[in-house]
């Protein structure tokens, strides 16, 4: 059984920062790729970052490049997104995802267990 609990979210000012933190159970999460997704009300959910098994390589939306980056820590099952820079489109429910292999992709369709979300909510 897995489970992935974000935790980290909240309210802040244009241009703050945020650190959000995703906690995974079952004993499979050093062998998946994980990955960070948000929704904001009315649209899709979107890929946000991804970051592969080992931590060798990392994968962002171009909307984020620079300004969000994804880790992880194998030994504790915790994967962190730390958000710099926000704006208010950046405004969504950000959802935790365990992918189907080592690699994943961008697609929702590659990751099989997520997590419930957590709100960001960046103010103007």
């Amino acid at each position: 059984q897995v489970q992935l609990v974000e935790s980290g979210g909240g309210l802040v000012q244009a241009g703050g920062s945020l650190r959000l933190s995703c906690a995974a159970s079952g004993r499979t999460f050093s062998s998946r790729a994980m990955g960070w997704f948000r929704q904001a009300p009315g649209k899709e959910r979107e890929f946000v970052a991804r970051i592969t098994a080992s931590a060798a390589a990392t994968y962002y939306a171009g909307s984020v490049k620079g300004r969000f980056t994804i880790a992880r820590d194998n030994a504790k099952k915790l994967v962190y997104l730390e958000m710099n820079s926000l704006k208010p489109e950046d405004t969504a429910v950000y959802y935790c995802a365990r992918g189907s292999t080592t690699v994943a992709g961008s697609s929702t369709s590659e990751f099989d267990y997520w997590g419930q979300g957590t709100q960001v909510t960046v103010s103007s």
